[in-house]
């Protein structure tokens, strides 16, 4: 094949293809300054010299320590315990243990592989399938409400921490008045704990519902303010600072769960509170509930599908084993939850002993487990107030590290749209700056005296089945459209240094995304649904209006409604018939594989007697593969 543009071979040279391979008579050895040279110099390799090159981890530990300390949240604390007594006790480690191997597992695997993989954020990641984009959109509106309602816990842990005076303390303080109650009952039938949350933290009693949130408690916004203060300053450089902070937010967490075992096991009582905990009901395995429970557990103590692994993931090196954390946070997570179960139940066990009731009575489940019902358990300790401060700690740690994961994914995506933020210091802090004060001005309307109504709405609904549909379109879109066979193949690529064992469990998951996973995620969307039309969602005896509740299932919908959104976009956006479109808007773009390509080593450079002189039809890629095929 000739090129348009004529070239003279010299002598002794040999023309191929338009490539001249000339011999270097004179000096065979001679170093070439440019081996592979083109007549036109516009077309060159080399990436822009403005795009900057992403971060990476420091060390594999900060990876791993971000990763554990994201997935190890507060919902381990006061939700996974409740979750266990309620539903059979010990025989609910089983339904757990069965969804974390079909559900969890696969879809964290899934998530860490395809952030490392493409090395980009939740949206720009998609390059792998166009069609799916609204994937990533819709997780970083699921971060965005979460960050929203997340720091409010923070600004409640220290709003706790920071009590004027010892009666204001969780436990301390004496019910001097009658006050109404968000249960219609009178604060002499309240507890200590239960007075302080409702009149000092929350101002609940002032508040008649949804439609009467009221004024904005100024000392909860002071603390609403430092804990954007805080995050803002943990992430200002990016993993670089996130990743050293979380040697002490992950790692403290542990020891505080660890003293508290301890300290429990020596109490009188503490011995019925883990029977209470891990007391097995059989009969509880024939219930749906016990399944979705155990699901729904699994699903949002790993964080899966809010953009935070998939984020995390892209600043690894390429050839990362990506099988070995999946193993390492997932199980490490799962017992965490277990073993904060022995440190909750076992000063509960105190508590119901020093009261002589049952410790169903004083068992919780959410903020009145963390603010309630645990200070007043503390409150009997000697020292008290030592331990009580040593708890809240480790709730501002667990709070912090979740958020930097949310925060982390929404960071990712925009510096990933907008490069020059990367290399920019100072536009970098200017954009950091203003999504924390953004979020602080949000968050304000859930410090009011009826904040906490709409803290619920938030929290049930932008968690709920919009959450799971974008996991399940995740997995069916990597699955058959992407290519479940091509995606074990990037796997195995990135593990190909690593023990065998690792590319043999692939067969397991190749099987749970194919099959297992999707129908075990139909199986909790069903289940939700049905849920969500019989039971309606209520805080203490308030049920929410339908207007509200019409409001909390528009905003599930608007995060997963971007799937179908964006995907008819990606079909638009292409030419031919509707199904060449349709197969368009599923095959990679071409910059997808560049990522792993840039993780690769340099080829090493090979002197030979001969210089290349590359035409202009050389550098058109189908005459290239004509020529091959011809061959």
């Amino acid at each position: 094949m000739q090129s348009s543009s004529t070239t003279t071979a010299p002598p002794n040279a040999v023309q191929l293809n338009g490539v001249v391979l000339q011999y270097n008579e004179f000096n065979p050895s001679a170093q070439h300054q440019s081996p592979v040279q083109h007549p036109n110099n516009s077309c060159t390799p080399s990436p822009p010299a403005s795009t900057p090159a992403r971060e990476k981890w420091a060390g594999q530990y900060e990876f791993l320590l971000s990763c554990i300390g994201y997935c190890v949240g507060l919902g381990n604390v006061w939700r996974f315990p409740y979750l266990c007594y309620r539903n059979g006790g010990g025989v609910f480690l089983i339904p757990y243990t069965i969804m974390l191997l079909f559900t969890g597992l696969p879809l964290f695997l899934m998530e860490l592989s395809l952030g490392q993989y493409g090395s980009a954020g939740p949206i720009m990641v998609w390059k792998c399938c166009p069609l799916l984009k609204g994937i990533g959109i819709g997780m970083l509106l699921v971060s965005t409400f979460v960050c929203l309602y997340y720091n409010v816990i923070i600004a409640w842990t220290f709003y706790t921490l920071a009590c004027p005076s010892r009666t204001l303390c969780p436990g301390r303080v004496r019910p001097l008045q009658m006050l109404a109650s968000p249960n219609g009952t009178n604060a002499s039938l309240l507890s200590a704990s239960e007075i302080f949350w409702n009149t000092r933290v929350l101002g609940v009693v002032n508040s008649k519902g949804l439609s009467d949130p009221g004024p904005v408690k100024w000392e909860l916004a002071i603390c609403l303010l430092v804990a954007w203060i805080v995050i803002y300053l943990c992430m200002l450089k990016g993993i670089r600072s996130s990743g050293k902070v979380v040697y002490v937010t992950a790692t403290f967490p542990y020891f505080v769960l660890f003293v508290l075992i301890i300290r429990g096991a020596t109490l009188q009582g503490s011995l019925k509170g883990v029977q209470f905990y891990l007391t097995p009901d059989w009969k509880r395995l024939l219930s749906a509930q016990v399944w979705n429970d155990a699901a729904s557990q699994i699903f949002y103590s790993l964080g899966i599908g809010f953009g935070g692994l998939l984020s995390m993931a892209s600043y690894n090196k390429f050839d990362n084993n990506v099988i070995r954390d999946t193993l390492v946070i997932a199980i490490g997570n799962c017992c965490t939850s277990f073993f904060a179960g022995f440190a909750i139940f076992s000063i509960l066990g105190h508590m119901a002993w020093k009261k002589n009731v049952p410790v169903g009575k004083v068992a919780d489940t959410g903020p009145g487990l963390a603010f309630v019902a645990y200070p007043e358990a503390l409150a009997l300790l000697p020292g008290s107030v030592f331990w009580s401060i040593l708890f809240f700690l480790m709730l501002f740690m667990l709070g912090v590290d979740t958020l930097f994961g949310n925060m982390e994914a929404i960071t990712t995506a925009v510096l990933d749209e907008f490069p020059v933020l990367r290399g920019n210091f100072k536009k970098k802090c200017l954009f950091l700056a203003l999504l924390c004060f953004g979020f602080y001005l949000m968050g304000l309307l859930l410090i009011t005296d009826g904040g906490i109504y709409w803290f619920t709405l938030i929290d049930f609904y932008s968690t709920s089945f919009g959450l799971i549909i974008i996991a399940l379109f995740m997995c069916i879109g990597m699955t058959f459209f992407y290519g479940v066979n091509q995606f074990c193949q990037d796997i195995v690529d990135m593990v190909c240094r690593c023990p065998p064992w690792c590319t043999k469990l692939l067969m397991y998951f190749k099987a749970c995304w194919v099959f297992f996973t999707p129908v075990l995620l139909l199986f909790i969307l069903s289940y939700i649904f049905v849920d969500l039309y019989n039971t309606p969602l209520r805080y203490g005896s308030y049920i929410y209006p339908r207007w509200g509740r019409a409001l909390g299932v528009c905003m599930g919908t608007f995060c997963c409604i971007q799937i179908p959104f964006w995907g008819i976009m990606a079909i638009w956006r292409e030419s031919g018939t509707l199904k060449d479109r349709f197969q368009k808007a599923i095959q990679p773009l071409n910059s997808w594989r560049a990522a792993s390509r840039q993780n690769d080593a340099p080829p090493e450079m090979v002197d030979v007697p001969y210089s290349v002189n590359l035409a202009d039809a050389d550098f058109t890629s189908q005459e290239w593969e004509s020529n091959a095929s011809e061959a």
